[in-house]
């Protein structure tokens, strides 16, 4: 905040008759790494002692501006307050707290590495890497104390596996005249979704906005489409049966991540349930398109 005054910098009242730092809302960033051996580590700032919680530790964060979305905001925010290199964070999803008239975004990325990070301005007395199960033993800023019980849930990154034969099938564009052209029109379809996704089926991963790693897969005489270049979907291409091909991707999950399947297939929702991932029909995901 010192130095570096935005047009979103600002007391802000609430419904709830609270006051927030943040005109047009605020924003963090809860940056987690998985390691080799499972174990979770997350990023934490204490804050420095002349400011607000002072002493206390939560997430890198702070107003947003009111050109801003709230992933942009926490990402510029963090930039400004440590020295993470904010374009290494794959970003996964938000979590909103809505006081009313007044948001909280916390969004929810992952790092390959646990890189060194160190404060970047008088804001932040020190930045560490804190075991998930060891975040509770420091002294919490107290609006994140109240927030992390739900968001130790949140660190998971959701893959949605579309099954293309039958989502194609569910389209009325010709498919079965040129399914080749129909797999490829629906996986230009598809990248759309790197803006994000809202309305997950309940209880996948808790984000109100999740932005997923996309896998289609295809067969058939649609295998060809995988050898296009595809910016934002992964297309695999099944040597046999796509319904055994993404059973196969289900059981092959990495640690940390959801499948959700697209399919409206019986047989095969029942296969992928059975493997451990959540399944939806082609409509949920054809009015996201």
């Amino acid at each position: 905040m010192v130095g570096r005054m935005g047009d979103g910098d600002g007391w802000a009242g609430c419904d709830q008759g609270h006051t927030h730092w943040g005109r047009f809302g605020a924003a963090g960033l809860l940056a987690y790494h998985r390691d080799d051996a499972g174990q979770v580590w997350i990023l934490l700032q204490q804050r420095a002692w002349w400011g607000l919680g002072g002493g206390s530790w939560g997430m890198f964060g702070g107003a947003l501006h009111s050109h801003e979305d709230a992933v942009t905001g926490a990402l510029r925010e963090t930039s400004e307050e440590c020295t993470l290199d904010v374009r290494a964070v794959e970003v996964h999803g938000t979590s909103v707290e809505d006081h009313g008239g007044w948001m909280y975004t916390s969004v929810i990325g992952s790092l390959s590495e646990r890189v060194h990070v160190g404060p970047a301005s008088s804001e932040t007395r020190r930045a560490a890497w804190v075991r998930e199960e060891e975040v509770t033993d420091r002294k919490l800023f107290p609006p994140f104390a109240r927030s992390w019980p739900r968001l130790r849930g949140a660190m998971k990154e959701l893959v949605l596996v579309v099954d293309a034969a039958n989502v194609v099938g569910a389209r009325a564009d010709g498919w079965w005249k040129d399914r080749a052209g129909a797999n490829a029109r629906l996986r230009d379809d598809l990248k759309v979704l790197a803006g994000g996704v809202r309305g997950l089926p309940g209880g996948v991963v808790p984000f109100d906005q999740c932005f997923p790693e996309v896998v289609l897969v295809v067969e058939g005489a649609a295998r060809s489409v995988a050898d296009e270049p595809a910016e934002g979907v992964t297309v695999v291409a099944a040597p046999g049966s796509g319904d055994d091909r993404i059973v196969e991707l289900v059981e092959e999950a990495r640690p940390g991540t959801v499948h959700l399947v697209v399919t409206a297939d019986r047989e095969l929702r029942g296969r992928c349930e059975a493997a451990g991932a959540a399944v939806t029909g082609p409509r949920w995901l054809l009015e996201r398109l």
